[in-house]
Parts: structure tokens; C-alpha cells; sequence
């Protein structure tokens, strides 16, 4: 609330914000922002000249003759249309919002300068030598050019931003983020030593289970009952990093499969790939063709960073989805002296903490103050937890394999101008955080799998699952698990393969990769639609894409329509619309709607009757449910004892059956929907209440009404639910506020490239009132595609402005 007041302060003082929801001025003002995307510009820095042409949907397609030129174009036009994206995430990454915002912005400061995502990127850039290293440098120069040689977006004026000069270091930092956001263990480990101190061991494991095999819920008598977490409701810091960028762990998955030739109509494979992530504006994603040198690849990229991340190169096809490795661990340690500690012990023996001192520049205000006490393990996390954390809590320090992982220039490299599965392999082998599911498909009609990351190996007894100590010396990671025996396939038997950040390996792997994934419904949904074809095209790929049946509700309805007995006239309305629904969460159900509202009564129950409200609402917005909302499974196992304890409410004489809490459940939902959508069921399909928001960081999230109009999409229904293939989730805290879906799809031919399509959401352009900001909304949200343009021939059939980029000694000759 501190933070929304002291942005609207600022916003109140700016007279060029006030006007942007001005009729007339607004669009005025900011098409003087837009990028040019004709004509010819002098780019100090180019050794040749540079074509850029960009298409119906705003994409850009680069052709060079020189690869130095080809990244330094690459980017000059991300920063052309993302700046201020790539501004913002370098300025959280690297600690510095608070010189933007104010002192509201220090807690997210501090959290991401302990964090030391920049610390890892400096680092990093130490080891990125040849190629890697030259092209990030022309990337970096190319952003510069875009500075020096165009206005700056609308928000920079808003903050009064001037821009420090980008560096490769920048890019990795940026490239950081990704991993924090794909990277959340830390946060569930928190939790489960919260409800740990609260609840005990045995109802910790029963609602926070293990999924990985021979995998207990083990708890060190030092973790059982931390008193520092003992009844904390929140965690400032890290609360506040997410409220800035719209809850980054929330359930970050996706899809990917990956075809052979003998189950598709052409003979040749198919690749399919949809990126589930946070939903905002601008897209995570821009879309790109690189064409010059070595290099003659289109796909997505990743704005503040060059080459491409997903997509093909003429010769092979590639996508990922997120693997979700536990590379995350919590050290409880031992200090000299709690107040004012200079060492921790370790087997035995004190050693000096390491103390990283910083200042954290603040507009508006003092520069405010920074200490790091770092052990062996990592840097101390106590005061970036936040006030709630208590007085004398045990010193928790994080230790997180980025830190000792490589940058992945130089995989983004290799990965690009690959063209074998060898090559590739090759290429995976680089990548090493964030740790990923890679599907594979080549011109010789191979097709495979391939996981990644740097992966710790820990000792026995040691589960990952909850904070541990750090000076007995019993928990240290004993190494990394070789790249070579990651799971991985060439041409399966099955003829596909398919990821959904399910569980990925069988019982007798011999390595622990995670505890927790994802319920397996979206890959067991995705399995057995590839399972029951061997034609397969592109457009069963869309198809696929666009599931939305849910395996939970197939499993679930019976016990619903089993044990109710309509009561009046509405509730026979109703429970006929659970009964005639097919099962999919399109946007026009309204049995949907009553089915999930039923659930999440269902789950409220259950709960509540063994922590109490006050815990099931923490434990409803947890970062449990950030990973996956892993409770579908227990209930759907609770539905088969139906006189589980359970289901017994302890406040009233009478036990409460499976058919009883189904019955009051049903009627509360309707009660609940009645309220909010009236009393008209006709009011309550799916997309009524399901919506989504793309939302512009940060005056789309933290300004008032009129600024959050103007810097926002429009609110527009939305597919799916937690569970189905084409997801869109929200925490069952929030029913039903979607923060989470799916940002990009991609479908690759390798039979005929120029059939190849690709979308993501909610446009190319980050730019107020610019056509390509929210173009493509509408038609991801139908499961809609444009053609991945590839070719010079077709780019040139879609071409809608051609911006040449020249030497700035050739403009001179010129002149």
C-alpha cells in the first residue's frame, strides 16, 4: 500500500502521465515514442549495412552480411520496441529500483542485491570467451545506438529515467531473471518449515507431499520447529518482489512434444511447444528471424538478451518447458554472536563471515545501507525476509547452484548453428540454469528429448524438501549429477515425446531431481491424444494446443452428482449444467464454473477442518500453490475413503462424511456464485468469471484507476484452469484472477517450414497506443496463428516497413 501511495504521488506531479488518458494527446504524445521502421538511420558501431524488415505482426526480420552487425541489429530493435522492459529488469535484477521509485523500493532492492543475481552475472561474464563473447558485446552496442539515435519510450520520461549505457553483463543479469522465476524452491522450502513449527511433521507431509519415489518428508530436530518462522504471515521482501512483477513463481510451466515422421501425415516431425508463465505487458517473449553469417534462425527471444531461445534454424527444431530442479537449499547456521556476528562454525571450526557492503541509491532521499553477511553456503537472508521474521531467529542462509552455474551465452550460441542431435547435445550441455525439458526434431527426421541444469547431488538424509544445518557438515551437496546421465532419449519406440513439468523419471533413477513437480494431467492429457494418431498435422497440433478437458473434473463430477439431491428449483438447474458439461473449460460453460467453485469449497473444508482458517488461507496463497497446486491429487485420493477423518468437521457433534462435505459444498458454491455473478446461472459460463488482464509494469499495477486504464489491455475471457493443456491458473486464494498462462505457442514443420506458426500475447510492441501492443491478444486467446516467417520470400510478401541500418561513416561519405 506504501509503495501505490508514494507512485501516485509521482504520478500526481507528472503532467505527461496526467495526459496520456487524455483524448487526442495521449496517442499524440506517445507516437513520438514509436520506434522507425522505414528509411535509413546512421548506427555508429555497424561495420555494413543492416536490413531490417518487419511484418504484418510487427516482427522483425534482420539480414546482415556480417554476424557482429547481426547482434548488434538484434539489439538495436528489441531495444527499439522493449527498452523499457529491459530498463525495468535490469534495474530490479541489479538492485536498483529504488533510484526509480523511491524509498518504497528498497525492500525489492534489497532482497535482489542478497539474492546477487548481478553478483552472478558479473561473475559469469569473467568465463564468456570467443564468440559468445563478441556477440553479446555487438548486442550490447546496439542497444546503445538505439539510445543515442531515438526518444527514449513515454516511461522513462514518466520516472525520469536517463539510462546508464547497456553491457553485456546487463544481459546476463537479465538472463538471471529467468532462472528466478522458473526457480521459486526457495519459497516452498519457507513454507513447509512454516506449517512444519505449526501443524507437526505427520500433516506437513500428508497436504506438502513428496513426489519424488523412496522420498520421505525427513526433518532435522534443528528444522522441526524454527521459531524465527513460528506464525509469520508474510514475507516482506520477497512478498514485495512479488507484487511487483505479479507473483513471477506462480505456477511456471509448460508444454512441449515433439513428433517422429512414422506418426504424421508428411513423414516428417512435428514440434509443438506452448510457454506457460506469468501474463503481462509487454510479452516475456519477442519474436524474431536472424539472418547472416552462420546464422538463419527465427523464433522467440528473449528481450535484453541476443540469439534466439526457441525455434528453428532450417535444419533443426528445438523448444523447452520448464524441468523444475531443486537447485534451492536453506543452511540454518551457527554464529559467534547473534547480535553482531563475525564468524559461523563449521565441522567444528569458526571462520570469518564474509561481508559485502553496498549503498542503495534511492531517489528522492539517502542513499540507504546495505550488509551481506555471506557463510560457505551463501548469504545470510534474515533481514530481506522482513520485520515478521522474529528478533532471535536462526540465521537461514540460501545456497542456489546459479551461483556456481555457467552464463548460457555460449549455449544460445551452439544451440543456434546446430544441426545434428550431437551438436545440440553438445550445446545442452552449457545450459545450466535454469534447468529445462528440451524436445528435439531435425531434417533427417530424428526426433529426442534432452533435460538440463546444473543439479546438485546431496548427502544421505538430505531431501531438499526443508531448511537444514550448516555446521555439522552432514548436508553438504556432494556434487552436480552428470550432464551425461540427466534423462534424455533419441527416437523413442512411442514415436513422441511430451513434457508438462510432470515427473520425468522413473522409480529406479538413481539421482534425486526434485520432490515436488506438477500433478502429471496436462502431459497424461497431451500423451493420449498423440498416443491416438498416426497422421498427425500441424493443425492436430493446434488442436492439442488448445485442450482445455479436465482429467481432475473427470475424476472428481461422479462424487458430485452421486450425493446431491437438488433442493429447489436453481439447484436442479445447476447440477443439470454439471451433468450436460463436457468436461472442457471453454469460455462459454457454466458447468465449468460450478464445478471449480464447488472444488475450491471442497478443498476450503477439508482443510479447515485440520488447520483452522487463519492457516488454510496462508496455506491457499502459499508458495505451495506458486508450484503447481498440488493438492488435486490428495483430494481426488481423499474422494475414495469417504469416511476419512477428514472429511469430519471437529466443531460439530456429528461426523461429517465425504457425501456430507460434497452436499454443503454444492450448496455454498451456488450461494457464492448467486452473490457475486446474481442469481441467474446464465451469468456464470467460465469466461464471465475466469478473466485475464495483461498488465503493464509498474503503472499498470501500481498506478491509480484512470494510468492503470490507459497502460493495461483490456479484460478479456479466459481459456483453460489449472490443470488443462491451454492453462490458464490463478491461486485458489484469488478465485478467479488469472496471473498465469500461456504467453507464447509454436508449432514447427520440419517437413515444410514455411508451414510453421507461432503466437504469443499480447504483442510485439511495449509502446503506448502502438498497433502492435495488444494485436495479437484476440488471436491468442482463440488459439489463433500467424506463419513463422522464414524465408526471404515470404518475409518479403509480409513485409510492412524496411529500416535499413547504415555505418556512421557511410552516412558521412554520404552527406
Amino acid at each position: 500500500m506504501k509503495m501505490l501511495k508514494q507512485v501516485f504521488r509521482l504520478l500526481q506531479m507528472m503532467p505527461r502521465v496526467m495526459a496520456v488518458a487524455a483524448p487526442g494527446i495521449g496517442p499524440r504524445m506517445a507516437r513520438g515514442r514509436w520506434p522507425r521502421t522505414q528509411g535509413t538511420l546512421s548506427a555508429p558501431g555497424l561495420n555494413g549495412p543492416v536490413e531490417i524488415i518487419r511484418d504484418t505482426w510487427g516482427v522483425p526480420h534482420i539480414f546482415a552480411k556480417d554476424e557482429d552487425d547481426l547482434f548488434f541489429a538484434q539489439g538495436y530493435v528489441q531495444a527499439q520496441d522493449r527498452f523499457w522492459q529491459m530498463e525495468l529488469g535490469r534495474r530490479i535484477a541489479n538492485g536498483t529500483l529504488a533510484s526509480m521509485m523511491g524509498p518504497q523500493a528498497v525492500p525489492v532492492d534489497r532482497v535482489m542485491r542478497t539474492l546477487g543475481l548481478r553478483r552472478a552475472a558479473e561473475n559469469g561474464w569473467a568465463r564468456v570467451q570467443g564468440d559468445a563473447r563478441a556477440f553479446a558485446e555487438a548486442y550490447a552496442a546496439g542497444v546503445n545506438a538505439r539510445i543515442q539515435c531515438e526518444p527514449l519510450p513515454l516511461e522513462c520520461s514518466i520516472f525520469g529515467v536517463t539510462p546508464e549505457p547497456w553491457t553485456p553483463v546487463d544481459s546476463l543479469a537479465r538472463g538471471n531473471m529467468l532462472a528466478f522465476a522458473l526457480g521459486g524452491n526457495h519459497r516452498l522450502e519457507l513454507f513447509r518449515a512454516r506449517l512444519l513449527a505449526e501443524v507437526g511433521e505427520e500433516l506437513t507431509a500428508m497436504i506438502l507431499p513428496s513426489h519424488a519415489p523412496n522420498t520421505p518428508l525427513i526433518v532435522p530436530p534443528e528444522a522441526m520447529n524454527l521459531r524465527g518462522l513460528r506464525g509469520v504471515k508474510e514475507l516482506e521482501g520477497l512478498d514485495k518482489v512479488d507484487a511487483l512483477l505479479g507473483d513471477p513463481n506462480i505456477v511456471s510451466g509448460s508444454n512441449n512434444w515433439v513428433v517422429h515422421g512414422d506418426r504424421t501425415a508428411s513423414g516428417k516431425p512435428l514440434l509443438a511447444n506452448d510457454v506457460h508463465i506469468g501474463l503481462g505487458l509487454p510479452s516475456t517473449w519477442y519474436e524474431s528471424g536472424l539472418h547472416g553469417g552462420r546464422f538463419n534462425v527465427v523464433g522467440f527471444t528473449l528481450p535484453g538478451v541476443p540469439m534466439v531461445v526457441l525455434g528453428h534454424n532450417g535444419r533443426i527444431a528445438w523448444g523447452m518447458s520448464n524441468l523444475g530442479p531443486d537447485t534451492q537449499d536453506f543452511y540454518i547456521e551457527k554464529l559467534d554472536d547473534p547480535k553482531a556476528p563475525k564468524r559461523y562454525e563449521f565441522k567444528g571450526e569458526w571462520h570469518d563471515l564474509e561481508v559485502l557492503r553496498e549503498q542503495i541509491p534511492v531517489k528522492g532521499g539517502p542513499s540507504v545501507p546495505l550488509e551481506v553477511r555471506f557463510t560457505r553456503h551463501g548469504p545470510i537472508m534474515n533481514e530481506i525476509l522482513g520485520p515478521a521474521l522474529k528478533p532471535d531467529a536462526e540465521p537461514l542462509v540460501l545456497r542456489w547452484a546459479l551461483h556456481e552455474s555457467a552464463p548460457l551465452l555460449q549455449a544460445l550460441v551452439q544451440m543456434n548453428l546446430a544441426g545434428t542431435w550431437k551438436e545440440f547435445r553438445s550445446a545442452l550441455e552449457l545450459w545450466e540454469s535454469p534447468g529445462q525439458n528440451f524436445v528435439y526434431a531435425d531434417v533427417e527426421g530424428n526426433i529426442g528429448y534432452q533435460s538440463t541444469g546444473k543439479i546438485p547431488i546431496r548427502a544421505a538424509g538430505h531431501t531438499g524438501m526443508v531448511p537444514v544445518p550448516g555446521w555439522t557438515g552432514e548436508y553438504e551437496w556432494q556434487g552436480w549429477i552428470p550432464f551425461q546421465d540427466l534423462p534424455a532419449t533419441l527416437n523413442p519406440p512411442a514415436g513422441f515425446v511430451a513434457t508438462a513439468n510432470n515427473k520425468i523419471t522413473s522409480d529406479d533413477y538413481p539421482y534425486s531431481i526434485a520432490t515436488n513437480w506438477f500433478p502429471g494431467y496436462r502431459a497424461r492429457r497431451i500423451t493420449d491424444l498423440l498416443a491416438a494418431g498416426n497422421k498427425h498435422t500441424v493443425e492436430d497440433m493446434r488442436r492439442i494446443q488448445a485442450e482445455t478437458y479436465s482429467l481432475p473434473a473427470e475424476a472428481l463430477r461422479p462424487y458430485l452428482l452421486a450425493a446431491v439431491k437438488p433442493a429447489d428449483a436453481l439447484q436442479t438447474r445447476v447440477l443439470e449444467e454439471v451433468k450436460s458439461w463436457d468436461l472442457r473449460f471453454e469460455t462459454d460453460r457454466i458447468g465449468a464454473t460450478v464445478y471449480q467453485t464447488w472444488y475450491i469449497t471442497v478443498l476450503r473444508k477439508l482443510l479447515g477442518n485440520k488447520l483452522g482458517k487463519d492457516l488454510v488461507g496462508r496455506y491457499l496463497a502459499s508458495d505451495y500453490e506458486r508450484h503447481g497446486s498440488m493438492h488435486m491429487p490428495w483430494v481426488i485420493g481423499l474422494m475414495e475413503k469417504p469416511d476419512s477423518e477428514w472429511f469430519d468437521d471437529p466443531k460439530t457433534p456429528e461426523k461429517e462424511t465425504r457425501d456430507d462435505v460434497v452436499r454443503s459444498s454444492f450448496t455454498e458454491a451456488i450461494a457464492w456464485l448467486s452473490e457475486r455473478y446474481g442469481a441467474d446461472p446464465a451469468g456464470w459460463t467460465w469466461g464471465k468469471v475466469h478473466t485475464v488482464t495483461f498488465i503493464a509494469a509498474p503503472l499498470g499495477r501500481l498506478g491509480p484507476a484512470w494510468v492503470r486504464r490507459a497502460f493495461n489491455t483490456k479484460t478479456v475471457p479466459a481459456r483453460g484452469d489449472n490443470y488443462s493443456v491451454d492453462g490458464s491458473s490463478f491461486l485458489w486464494s484469488r478465485p478467479y484472477e488469472v496471473v498465469h498462462g500461456t504467453a507464447l505457442r509454436m508449432i514447427i514443420d520440419l517437413n515444410d517450414f514455411s508451414k510453421s506458426v507461432g503466437i504469443h500475447t499480447p504483442g510485439q510492441s511495449e509502446h503506448l497506443y502502438h498497433p502492435h501492443r495488444d494485436d495479437m491478444l484476440d488471436m491468442s486467446q482463440k488459439v489463433e496463428f500467424h506463419p513463422l516467417l522464414f524465408t526471404r520470400q515470404q518475409v518479403d510478401a509480409h513485409a510492412k516497413g524496411t529500416l535499413t541500418l547504415q555505418p556512421a561513416s557511410a552516412m558521412a561519405k554520404q552527406g
